[in-house]
C-alpha cells in the first residue's frame, strides 16, 4: 500500500488568516497531519472540525484584543494579503522582518 505524501500548501513565515475567525498570524511549524491532543480536537464544534489528514500549522497568532499560539489545520487558513505587520511578541525571536510579507527565519548566532 502506497502512502500518499502530502505537500504544505503554506510555508514557515508566511503570514496568513484564519478563513472562520478573526484572526492571523506567522507560521512558525507545521505538522504533515494532525498532532494535538484528543481533547484538544474535539473541543472544536463538530459542524466546523476539520479533517485530521491535512497539514496543521502553529502560528504566532493576534486578533484585536491579544497574542497567543494557534494551531490550524490548512482547510482553513488563506494567505493574508494585507501587508500588515504583526505585533505578537515572540515573532522578533524566531523571525528577522519581513520581505514581501514574508518573514525569514532567523540565522542562529554561533559562538
Amino acid at each position: 500500500m502506497m502512502t500518499q505524501i502530502r505537500h504544505a500548501k503554506f510555508q514557515i513565515g508566511q503570514v496568513v488568516s484564519h478563513r472562520i475567525f478573526a484572526f492571523r498570524g506567522v507560521i512558525f511549524d507545521v505538522d504533515p497531519e494532525f498532532n494535538n491532543t484528543e481533547e484538544w480536537y474535539r473541543s472544536i464544534p463538530e459542524d466546523i472540525r476539520p479533517r485530521r489528514d491535512q497539514p496543521f500549522y502553529h502560528l504566532f497568532a493576534e486578533n484585536s484584543e491579544s497574542e497567543y499560539v494557534a494551531y490550524v489545520s490548512e482547510q482553513n487558513l488563506v494567505p493574508d494579503t494585507t501587508g500588515v505587520p504583526l505585533r505578537h511578541p515572540q515573532i522578533k525571536n524566531m523571525f528577522e522582518t519581513p520581505e514581501n510579507g514574508v518573514y525569514r527565519v532567523k540565522k542562529p548566532h554561533m559562538n
